[in-house]
């Protein structure tokens, strides 16, 4: 044979082989397809080469070590997730822990030395509140009233003062008018006795 022939033979089985097949690589449809489109028939059968199946056989391996491998990284991403979140969990858990805490002071108030809740804190300071008014509103009813009776208890006294001023101002009168008489009586009587005394003597 030729030299050139033989060159050329040479180089169509190398790339027909498959250390130069593996140079290209194929996805799975692609190798299915190689394999039965480019094989040869035989009645109703096919005849397979055997390095094509070789091929098929590492492509499928290879695709199902691939597959492994993206099943590892998702389960391994997904434990992360799982992780993340019951982390996320136990920071919300706490936060609403914190929240709760944070809403039960602020409706607890201090009365008296005591913790109550503001709404029984409300309740006791407006019936304080309350109290205070309603006192505070007798105290102004009574303090009228006081007032009122206070005034008319005065208007009582300056008439009963009138009235005690102009009887004794009468009284006073009629003393001096019986004095006048008195008097009067006496100096009669004097005049009387003194006329009996120079009577009696002449």
């Amino acid at each position: 044979m030729n030299p050139a022939l033989k060159i050329f033979a040479f180089i169509l089985l190398l790339s027909s082989s498959p250390l130069f097949a593996q140079q290209a690589p194929k996805t799975l449809d692609e190798h299915f397809t190689d394999v039965i489109d480019k094989s040869n028939r035989y009645e109703d059968y096919k005849v397979v080469k055997r390095y094509k199946l070789d091929n098929l056989k590492k492509a499928v391996n290879d695709s199902i070590a691939a597959y492994k491998s993206e099943v590892n990284a998702l389960q391994t991403t997904v434990s992360g997730l799982e992780s993340k979140v019951a982390s996320l969990e136990g920071q919300l858990q706490t936060l609403q822990q914190n929240l709760n805490s944070s809403q039960e002071a602020e409706n607890q108030m201090s009365l008296f030395g005591t913790q109550t809740s503001k709404g029984t804190y409300n309740t006791i300071m407006w019936s304080i509140i309350g109290g205070l008014l309603f006192l505070l509103l007798v105290f102004i009813f009574r303090f009228r009233n006081s007032n009122a009776v206070t005034r008319a208890a005065k208007s009582k006294l300056t008439e009963v003062e009138e009235e005690y001023e102009s009887h004794r101002q009468r009284s006073l009168e009629r003393e001096q008018q019986i004095r006048r008489k008195l008097q009067d009586e006496i100096n009669k009587n004097r005049k009387q006795q003194s006329s009996s005394a120079k009577s009696s003597g002449a």
